[in-house]
């Protein structure tokens, strides 16, 4: 704890707190341009964001002072009213709405109409775009913020043996610093638990591309500070004379503001999403591979393979060749004239020879014949069949020829 000013500027003292706050806020606005960089944002969308982001956080922090001075009022009116001190909440709560108010307006209003060149930019993502890593930017400052919180003396827990000497105050005005008791460092294990949950909804988001971290945030953050004010100490009053905190009514309503959150992203905002890191990215070339010589074992297996197919394809391109050989085979026995038996050596024996001859030259026909017509035998057995034919007129006539010489 340092409540003291570092330095004087001007004849203001610079304090530790402000200075933690300032660094969260430049932190914060870092993270957001790194992130929508990285996410494909042109540069008017942006410089539109970061633009009504200063607005909101401007407005934000004089919420938090305008809803702290409220509180304030409301517990001792007799002090009138005047602004000091301020509240993380009031403070989320006026940067939100100021953040939706003018951005909204611009959107719907301003940009449709205007006719100034600078004020109508072609916009390739919109704040649904933007609201599922905010939610980490807010962690990062207002981390920086509870540290300052430490270092202030303010926000701090009720008194305990094991605490820490974080609830000292300074008096600008006398320059008496008052150190005070041990109490719980609220400050710190808020800051802790926020670096945490930043952490998670950063994994969330650029690990598996989750899109509801706003819910995770309200809803997280607001069952968070609700537990914490129960060890709070510091004076924060009560709402509206109930048992409740200012700060525990918002807690609540951060948690019912969450869920809903859910059911809106799901169900609207998702649809005005424009996801530029998508339209953006084209997909590269694909560069044609230089053919290489297959090795050696895939052309045995090509071999291999194709083998089958060639003892497949071989008894049809041989029937083709035998049925073109038959065809020829044909014509030349058409066209051959009958044999004429051979001449008997007497008469009575002529006229029985001739009969026999004649059977076995009309067998001999009957058999070439049958022969030419069978297709599918082939010139082989066309040859082989009149070879049996003339080997059996022979038979016959040298049996005719023995019975002629008996007959002598």
């Amino acid at each position: 704890m340092y409540p003291k000013p570092l330095f004087t500027i001007f004849g203001r003292g610079v304090y530790l707190y402000g200075i933690c706050l300032a660094l969260g806020i430049i932190a914060c606005f870092i993270f957001l341009y790194i992130t929508m960089k990285k996410k494909k944002f042109n540069d008017a969308s942006i410089d539109m964001i970061i633009f009504i982001g200063f607005f909101g956080t401007a407005f934000g922090i004089f919420a938090a002072m305008l809803f702290q001075s409220v509180y304030n009022y409301i517990d001792n009116p007799a002090a009138g009213f005047h602004l000091s001190g301020m509240t993380f909440i009031g403070g989320l709560i006026g940067g939100v709405v100021s953040f939706l108010g003018v951005y909204n307006l611009y959107i719907y209003v301003i940009h449709p109409r205007t006719k100034i060149g600078w004020l109508k930019p072609e916009l390739n993502a919109t704040l649904s775009d933007a609201l599922p890593f905010i939610p980490i930017a807010i962690t990062i400052a207002h981390a920086f913020g509870r540290l300052g919180c430490f270092f202030g003396g303010c926000c701090y827990g009720a008194p305990a043996d094991w605490g820490l000497y974080c609830a000292g105050s300074y008096d600008e005005v006398t320059g008496i610093f008052t150190l005070g008791e041990k109490v719980i460092p609220t400050q710190l294990f808020e800051m802790c638990f926020l670096l945490l949950l930043g952490g998670a909804m950063a994994l969330l988001y650029f690990k598996f591309k989750f899109n509801y971290n706003f819910a995770v945030y309200a809803i997280a953050y607001g069952i968070w500070r609700f537990i914490l004010e129960f060890v709070r100490d510091d004076d924060r009053g009560q709402f509206l004379g109930t048992a409740l905190t200012p700060s525990q009514f918002w807690c609540i309503f951060m948690v019912i503001l969450g869920v809903g959150y859910v059911f809106l992203q799901m169900y609207w905002l998702k649809k005005l999403m424009r996801h530029p890191e998508l339209a953006n990215s084209a997909p590269a070339p694909v560069e044609e591979e230089e053919k290489k010589p297959a090795p050696e074992w895939e052309k045995v297996e090509e071999k291999a393979e194709e083998k089958p197919a060639e003892v497949e394809n071989t008894p049809a391109v041989a029937e083709k060749a035998e049925e073109e050989k038959t065809a020829e085979t044909e014509k030349p026995a058409e066209e051959k004239p009958e044999e004429k038996p051979a001449e008997p050596v007497k008469k009575s024996t002529a006229s029985k020879s001739g009969g026999t001859a004649k059977k076995t030259a009309s067998g001999t026909k009957s058999t070439a014949a049958k022969s030419t017509a069978s297709k599918t035998g082939g010139t082989k057995s066309t040859a082989s069949k009149s070879g049996g034919a003339s080997k059996t007129a022979t038979k016959t006539a040298t049996a005719n020829k023995k019975k002629t010489d008996s007959n002598k």
